[in-house]
C-alpha cells in the first residue's frame, strides 16, 4: 500500500499554498493514502486548514515548543521519528522544504528526489535538470522510503471540501541544540505574496536604480500584482534579494508574468517557464526573453511603461 506523509508549511497560523500543492502531487500517485503533519508549538488552527483540504485523509498534529519557529534542524529528527510506515514523504521546493527535505533524506539515508514535476508512476517521476532546459525521469527504489521535493509551480492546489480526521501526537526525538532561533527579519508589503499572486511585474537591470524601480511597483500597483526582480537587478542593489525570481531566487507560476527591461538569461527563465501568459518590454529585439514571451513590446521601457499604466487606470 502507497502511504504519503506531507510536510506542511505554514505561518502565523496561516498555511502556506505550497503545502496544498504538495498534496496535489501526492494524489497523482494511484491508490495513495495521504496524511499531513503539521509542526508547531499550538498547531489546532493550521490544522483545521489542513483537514478541509481535498484528498487528504487524516492529520497528524505535532505540538511542541521547539517547534514555535519550524527550524529545519528541529523539524527534520521529528519527521523520522514518524517516519515508520511511510513509503513516501513529501515536502515543497520552497525555502521551507528545501531547507527541511535534505535532512530528512540524510537521516533516513536514502537520496533525495528533488522538483517532482510530473508523476509517472509510485516510484517514477519527472524533474528539470539543467536550469530547466532538460527534463529527467527518474526511478527511486521501491524497497527504501522515497524523500522529495515538489516543484509547486507545476501543480495547482487542492481544492477545500475534506473533512480528514485530526490526530494530536506526541513525538520522542533526539533534538539538536547547536541551532537556535534569534531574529526573523521579513520585509512587509500590501502587494500580493510573489509566490502565490496571479499577476507578477518584474524588472530588470535596465532600470539602473532602486529609484526607478519605483514605475515597476507603480504598475503592479495599478495591476495588483506582486513584484519580483531579476538576479542582474538584485546584485545591482536596486531591490532586496527576496523579490528574485529565477533559478537561484523564487520559481514562479502566475497566470500573467510582465517582464520589463529584463534580457531573458535561461536562470530568469527558469523560474517563470511555468507562467500563463509572459509579456516582455525589452529595446533589444534580440533579447532571450522574446523567444518565449507570448507578447513582445520593443521600445524604451521607460516610455511604454507609464503608457501601460495608464492604459489600466493606474
Amino acid at each position: 500500500m502507497t502511504k504519503i506523509l506531507v510536510i506542511a508549511e505554514h505561518a502565523a497560523d496561516t498555511v502556506n499554498p505550497s503545502t496544498a500543492k504538495s498534496i496535489s502531487c501526492a494524489a497523482d500517485i494511484e491508490d495513495a493514502e495521504i496524511h499531513v503533519a503539521v509542526f508547531s508549538d499550538n498547531g489546532e488552527s493550521v490544522a483545521r486548514q489542513v483537514a478541509a483540504l481535498g484528498s487528504v485523509s487524516r492529520v497528524l498534529r505535532i505540538d511542541n515548543a521547539a517547534n514555535e519557529t519550524l527550524l529545519a534542524a528541529v523539524v527534520a529528527p521529528q519527521v523520522v521519528a514518524i517516519a515508520d510506515g511511510y513509503t513516501h514523504i513529501f515536502g515543497p521546493s520552497t525555502t521551507f522544504g528545501k531547507d527541511l527535505m535534505p535532512r530528512v533524506a540524510g537521516l533516513l539515508g536514502v537520496n533525495q528526489v528533488s522538483d517532482i514535476m510530473a508523476v509517472l508512476g509510485s516510484h517514477t517521476f519527472k524533474r528539470p535538470i539543467y536550469a530547466g532546459n532538460a527534463v529527467v525521469t527518474v526511478e527511486a527504489s521501491a524497497e527504501r522510503t522515497v524523500v522529495a521535493t515538489v516543484r509547486t509551480a507545476s501543480y495547482k492546489a487542492v481544492s477545500d471540501g475534506g473533512n480528514a480526521e485530526i490526530d494530536a501526537i506526541s513525538v520522542e526525538a533526539d533534538l539538536p541544540t547547536h541551532t537556535r532561533f534569534i531574529e526573523l527579519l521579513a520585509g512587509s508589503s500590501d502587494r500580493p505574496d510573489l509566490q502565490t499572486a496571479a499577476k507578477v511585474v518584474s524588472g530588470g537591470r535596465a532600470l539602473a536604480s532602486s529609484e526607478n524601480f519605483e514605475i515597476i511597483y507603480k504598475l503592479a500597483d495599478a495591476l495588483g500584482a506582486g513584484v519580483g526582480a531579476s538576479r542582474a537587478a538584485v546584485d545591482a542593489g536596486y531591490v532586496p534579494n527576496e523579490m528574485q525570481v529565477g533559478q537561484t531566487g523564487k520559481i514562479i507560476a502566475p497566470d500573467l508574468y510582465i517582464a520589463i527591461g529584463i534580457s531573458g538569461a535561461i536562470q530568469h527563465l527558469t523560474g517563470i517557464k511555468d507562467a500563463g501568459t509572459i509579456v516582455a518590454i525589452n529595446k533589444d529585439p534580440d533579447a532571450p526573453i522574446f523567444e518565449v514571451a507570448d507578447i513582445g513590446l520593443v521600445g524604451d521601457l521607460f516610455s511604454i511603461v507609464p503608457e501601460f499604466q495608464a492604459a489600466v487606470g493606474g
